[in-house]
């Protein structure tokens, strides 16, 4: 197998013992608990409804987000998390 194969292979399984809650070696995602949506979206300069659609989001979980009614679930917190720090890379990954 190829050192690029093995690699894969090596890849795809720490990310199943992560799936499956186990500990292992390597990488660790640390999910906020809490995201400020309004500061992510301020700071980008979008409107709720730009932001919505540059990013995939229903509009009305953004208000509600914003408002503190909901709280976004685990994975919307490290998408947010993930345009926080880099927004044009997830512009560029959701674009195709």
């Amino acid at each position: 197998m190829s050192k690029a194969g093995s690699k894969l292979i090596k890849s795809a399984s720490q990310a199943l013992t992560y799936a499956r809650g186990e500990i292992s070696e390597g990488f660790i995602a640390h999910v906020p608990e809490e995201v400020d949506v309004k500061s992510i979206r301020t700071r980008l300069g979008l409107t709720q409804p730009e932001f919505s659609l540059r990013f995939g989001f229903d509009v009305r979980a953004v208000q509600d987000w914003e408002q503190k009614r909901r709280q976004p679930d685990r994975s919307a917190r490290i998408l947010l998390t993930v345009i926080a720090h880099e927004p044009e890379a997830v512009s560029r990954a959701l674009a195709h």
